[in-house]
C-alpha cells in the first residue's frame, strides 16, 4: 500500500475538503503562484491550484 501526504485543509467552500477532519481528500495538491502577489507574504503569494467550489 503506497502511502500518501496528509493535507490538512481548513477551506469548507472546496469541494475536496472534508470539514468534519478538516483535511483534503486529494492524494495531492497544486500549489500555484498568485498572479502579480510576488510580495514576500506567504499568505498572499501562493494558492491551492486545485480548488473547487462546492456545488
Amino acid at each position: 500500500m503506497e502511502d500518501y501526504q496528509k493535507i490538512n485543509c481548513t477551506v469548507e467552500t472546496c469541494e475536496y475538503n472534508n470539514s468534519d477532519i478538516r483535511r483534503c481528500e486529494l492524494h495531492q495538491i497544486n500549489v500555484q503562484a498568485c498572479p502579480g502577489c510576488q510580495n514576500g507574504n506567504p499568505e498572499e503569494e501562493s494558492m491551492c491550484g486545485s480548488y473547487k467550489a462546492k456545488h
